[in-house]
């Protein structure tokens, strides 16, 4: 029914196994007192849990249930895989993401967000403060910190890095398809940031509005090397796609080289030979799939 309407704003909520925090999740997104309704796709990756019947319960009870564009893949797509596809099922003319673990927490988030869209067209993003907590909702350290006032953003501030909560982001549905690189990358939010920020600004609004989870997810719960490894890759892809725009190229090519730098300081420790052979098969991976994939960059 709802897949015939026209929406303004789409929710994407890619999830896999977060039973005990998805009603959370979309309650936060059913709750919001717009102009409009939202379309909120829910992405269950062939969790392995009670996702498939929380969700059910919800969409048969909740005044606003039929917002819900329900799926549950019949074999499991992977995390980036997942998250580009519930990304690709928006039909709205703006799109925000809050995944299984997260929730907004301010009911009227998405018109404001929405309304100064509307009223600027020069950009392409805003987004918000957010609280940080950990899987029992206690309040976590912030691993983004974000400043007390209103500010502008561009391109060349997010190539050196990422600094947009998931949750809080809206954006304009600025591409019909993601390019097809991206469900290769080990990071799927930042690639799809620097893609949306070539279209525009980003602005950034000091209100708490939506909740973080730090722990559970994929990125939160890694070690600080699988995570500097992980970012080395995906700002590898971002350099091959931004190839022909020389300076965000040249900003790329710098936070490459300041990762590598600090993956080595953080492997600059005696190590045994069957380390040391681990870590060089994975240098060798590491470069085998890159040229392997550089000519899906379109």
């Amino acid at each position: 029914m709802n897949a015939k309407k026209n929406f303004l704003v789409s929710a994407a909520m890619p999830n896999y196994g977060q039973d005990q925090f998805i009603s959370q999740a979309i309650l936060g997104v059913l709750s919001q007192k717009a102009e409009f309704e939202i379309e909120l796709i829910v992405a269950n990756d062939c969790s392995p849990d009670n996702t498939e019947a929380i969700v059910q319960e919800i969409i048969q009870n909740h005044p606003n249930g039929s917002w819900i564009k329900y799926t549950r893949h019949a074999e499991n797509k992977g995390a980036i895989p997942n998250f580009a596809w519930s990304i690709s099922q928006a039909k709205g003319k703006y799109i925000a993401i809050c995944e299984g673990d997260d929730y907004w927490t301010d009911p009227f988030k998405i018109q404001k967000q929405v309304d100064f869209l509307e009223n600027n067209e020069e950009y392409s993003i805003i987004f918000h403060k957010v609280k940080e907590i950990n899987t029992s909702g206690n309040e976590a350290y912030a691993i983004l910190k974000s400043p007390d006032e209103e500010q502008t953003y561009n391109l060349k501030h997010l190539a050196a890095g990422n600094f947009i909560h998931t949750p809080s982001v809206v954006f304009r549905k600025n591409f019909d398809e993601l390019p097809s690189w991206i469900i290769y990358s080990p990071l799927g939010d930042y690639p799809l940031h620097m893609l949306n920020a070539q279209y525009g600004l980003i602005k950034y609004l000091p209100e708490e509005m939506a909740a973080y989870r730090v722990g559970n997810g994929i990125w939160s719960s890694q070690s600080r090397v699988h995570q500097i490894v992980n970012t080395m890759f995906t700002v590898k892809l971002l350099t091959l796609h931004f190839f022909h725009k020389k300076e965000t190229y040249h900003l790329l090519s710098i936070r490459y080289k300041h990762l590598f730098e600090s993956l080595t300081k953080h492997l600059d420790k005696p190590i045994s030979p069957e380390t040391a052979a681990y870590r060089l098969s994975f240098k060798k991976l590491f470069i085998i799939i890159i040229k392997k994939i550089k000519h899906l960059i379109k």
